[in-house]
């Protein structure tokens, strides 16, 4: 019985047809096709943001930057807080050098969700690797604003010490030990209702 079952699972899977491309005409024909189905599958399926990153990452594949923009800005009007999205389309121009527009997208990432702590590291990250010294200072002044955990600082105090820059981690360290005593102390005062 058992090898009967095997047998008709196998006829039931037969391999999908490929299809060949031949000419300009059936490539144009073949995308056309292929983004109705992914428009359809959108508009089926409003808030499931996995296929509208899927399409982006098709559109990609083709090289339609444009296009594939286009279909993360939408699906942002949808789910602006879906952290997937920001970092899926930020890597997209990453990938893509398109560097200001991925500052730019890391940028709108940071604002909208200050707490989101990846968005920080691999716009920093992003920064740090192209070189821009000065810029990814910014963003780690930027990041302290925010209070985070103890983990970024001693990120931001490891990037000082990187570039030689001992002066300067010392008043990150000290900042951060400020801020977090009176953190600390604005936490215990709050617990009594002051």
């Amino acid at each position: 019985m058992l090898c009967e079952a095997k047998e008709r699972e196998l006829e039931l899977l037969s391999p999908p047809l490929k299809q060949k491309i031949t000419d300009e005409e059936e490539l144009n024909d073949y995308k056309l096709r292929k983004r109705k189905g992914f428009e359809n599958n959108i508009r089926k399926n409003r808030t499931v943001i996995s296929n509208r990153i899927k399409y982006a990452e098709w559109e990609e594949n083709l090289k339609e930057l444009q296009r594939a923009r286009s279909i993360y800005e939408r699906a942002l009007d949808v789910d602006h807080r879906n952290v997937t999205l920001w970092l899926k389309y930020a890597e997209m121009e990453m990938k893509n050098r398109q560097v200001n527009n991925a500052r730019n997208i890391w940028d709108r990432a940071i604002t909208i969700l200050p707490r989101v702590k990846q968005f920080w590291y691999k716009y920093t990250y992003m920064e740090e690797m192209l070189g821009n010294v000065a810029g990814c200072r910014l963003v780690f002044e930027r990041w302290m604003e925010w209070m985070p955990e103890e983990q970024a600082w001693h990120s931001y105090i490891n990037f000082e010490l990187r570039y030689k820059e001992v002066e300067k981690a010392r008043c990150i360290y000290e900042k951060y030990i400020l801020t977090s005593s009176v953190w600390d102390v604005k936490q215990f005062y709050g617990g009594f209702g002051n």
